[in-house]
C-alpha cells in the first residue's frame, strides 16, 4: 500500500513539473485579469453588476474561440464561491449528465452551490437542453454555457427565457498587443520579430489569444540571428484560417454585410466581404443568386441593366469556373454598389401583395373583361371598354381596380437613375387621369 502510495505521489510530483503551454501559464487568475471583455465585467456590465451582489444567474457566453469564455466561467464559480463542474456537450451522454446533476445536488443539501459549465452547449439538443431546465429552477445548479453559434438559432426557447446571453467580443488588435506583452513578461524575453513583424504576427492570430499564444510560443522557441520580417515569419508560420461556416452564423453575418455594403453605395466595403466570404469556401453560385438578387431588391428600375450585368456575371461564372469566374462576380458588386439606389419596385409589389390579401376574390370591373359568349355579353361583361390605341393620345384613363377599391399609389419612382424617367411618365399618365375623370 506504501508503494502505491508514492508512486502516485511522484506521478503528482511529474505532472506538476512538467512543461504547460504558455495558454494554460496565462490563464488568468482573477476577472481583473481578464483582456478584451470590459464591456461585461466592468462595474457598470451585466456580470460586473451580478457580482457586485454576488448573485450569479444562469448564463451562455456566446462569443468566437479564444476570448475567455471558459476563463471567465471558472473565475465566476471562485468569484462566488460555487464548485466548478466543467463538461463538453462533444463528448457528455445522458448518463454523464445525470451524474452531474445528483452530485450537485450533494453539495446543495451540504450548503454548497454548483456552477456548471457546458462547452459547446448548442451542440445538446433539444431533449438534452431541457433536461438542464428543472436543475436550473430549483437552483440545484448555476448553468453557464459556452457557444460560438447564435444562441438565438442554436438554443431552444425554454433555455434561453431562464438564462442570460452574455456577448464576448472578438479580441481587438490592441487587446492582442496586451496579451503579447504578458506573454513575453512570463517568458522573460522580447519576441524576435520586426515592429512590422509584430504586428503581422498579431493579425495571423485573427482576434484569438488562445491562438495568438500558440504562435508566441512557436516564435519564442526559434533560434534567430535577426528579428524577423512579415514575409520571414510567413514562410515559417501558416495564418490562421479565418473562422467561417457556410451553415452558421458567419454565413449570414458576411452576406448581410456584403447586401448592406452595396446598398450604402461603398464598392470597397463590398468587395471586402465578397473575397472574405469566398476566402471561407462559400459557394460563388450561392453569391451569384445573393447579388442577383440585390440588383432587383436595391437597384430595380433605377438602373434596368444591373439585372442583366449580374445574370451575365453567374453565366460567366458558370463557364469558366473558380477562380477566374470569380472577378466576374466581383465587376457585378462594384456596379451594383455605383448603381442608384431604389427598391420603388420593390417596395410597391410588397403593396400590391397586401392590398391582394386584403380585397380577396374581388372581381375586375366588367367593362374590362372578355366576352367571348352571348351569355357573356348580355351580363354586360366588356359593355363600355375604351380600347387605348383609339384614344388620340393613346390612353383611355379607364379603371382597372374591381369596383368598390379606391384606386391606391403603388409604385412611386425617386428622382433617380433611370426612374427620373419613369416618374415623369407616372406623373404624365395620372394628370391624363384626372382630365379624364373631369370629362376634359
Amino acid at each position: 500500500m506504501a508503494d502505491l502510495f508514492d508512486q502516485a505521489e511522484g506521478a503528482r510530483e511529474k505532472a506538476a513539473q512538467a512543461p504547460r503551454p504558455l495558454a494554460d501559464r496565462l490563464r488568468p487568475a482573477s476577472l481583473a485579469d481578464v483582456i478584451g471583455q470590459d464591456q461585461v465585467l466592468a462595474p457598470q456590465g451585466p456580470l460586473g453588476a451580478m457580482l457586485a451582489t454576488r448573485a450569479l444567474s444562469s448564463l451562455v457566453l456566446w462569443g468566437p474561440p479564444g476570448v475567455g469564455k471558459t476563463t471567465i466561467a471558472r473565475l465566476l464559480a471562485d468569484a462566488t464561491d460555487l464548485s466548478f463542474v466543467q463538461i463538453s456537450a462533444i463528448f457528455t451522454g445522458v448518463t454523464e449528465l445525470r451524474k452531474a446533476f445528483e452530485a450537485a445536488a450533494l453539495r446543495r443539501g451540504q450548503g454548497r452551490g454548483t456552477l456548471l459549465f457546458v462547452d459547446e452547449i448548442h451542440r445538446f439538443n433539444k431533449a438534452q437542453q431541457d433536461g438542464f431546465l428543472p436543475h436550473m429552477e430549483d437552483g440545484t445548479i448555476v448553468l453557464v454555457g459556452a457557444t460560438t453559434e447564435n444562441p438565438s438559432f442554436a438554443l431552444n426557447a425554454a433555455l434561453m427565457s431562464r438564462a442570460q446571453v452574455i456577448v464576448l467580443n472578438r479580441l481587438s488588435l490592441a487587446d492582442l498587443e496586451r496579451l503579447a506583452q504578458r506573454a513575453e513578461q512570463a517568458l522573460e524575453r522580447a519576441l524576435p520579430l520586426t515592429a512590422e513583424g509584430r504586428d503581422a504576427l498579431l493579425e495571423m492570430a485573427d482576434g484569438d489569444g488562445r491562438a495568438l499564444l500558440n504562435l508566441i510560443e512557436q516564435v519564442a522557441a526559434w533560434d534567430l540571428a535577426a528579428p524577423l520580417t512579415p514575409e520571414a515569419l510567413g514562410q515559417r508560420l501558416a495564418r490562421r484560417a479565418a473562422q467561417y461556416d457556410r451553415a452558421g452564423d458567419q454565413h449570414y453575418n458576411l452576406i448581410s454585410a456584403l447586401h448592406k455594403s452595396v446598398r450604402g453605395s461603398d464598392p470597397d466595403a463590398a468587395l471586402y466581404w465578397l473575397a472574405r466570404m469566398l476566402a471561407g469556401g462559400e459557394d460563388p453560385r450561392f453569391l451569384a443568386r445573393r447579388i442577383t438578387r440585390m440588383a432587383i431588391e436595391d437597384i430595380g428600375l433605377a438602373d434596368p441593366q444591373a439585372q442583366a450585368v449580374c445574370l451575365d456575371a453567374w453565366q460567366v461564372y458558370e463557364r469558366l469556373g473558380s477562380p477566374e469566374g470569380e472577378l466576374a462576380l466581383a465587376q457585378a458588386v462594384i456596379y451594383l454598389a455605383l448603381a442608384p439606389k431604389s427598391n420603388a419596385g420593390y417596395t410597391g409589389f410588397k403593396a400590391a401583395q397586401s392590398l391582394a390579401r386584403k380585397t380577396g376574390s374581388a372581381t375586375p370591373p366588367a367593362h374590362i373583361l372578355n366576352a367571348p359568349t352571348a351569355m357573356m355579353k348580355e351580363q354586360g361583361y366588356g359593355a363600355g371598354y375604351e380600347y387605348d390605341h383609339d384614344a388620340a393620345d393613346g390612353f383611355s384613363g379607364q379603371n382597372y381596380f374591381p369596383d368598390g377599391v379606391k384606386r391606391p399609389v403603388l409604385y412611386a419612382p425617386p428622382e433617380r437613375g433611370f426612374e427620373r424617367e419613369l416618374k415623369k411618365r407616372v406623373e404624365y399618365f395620372a394628370k391624363l387621369r384626372a382630365r379624364r375623370s373631369e370629362g376634359g
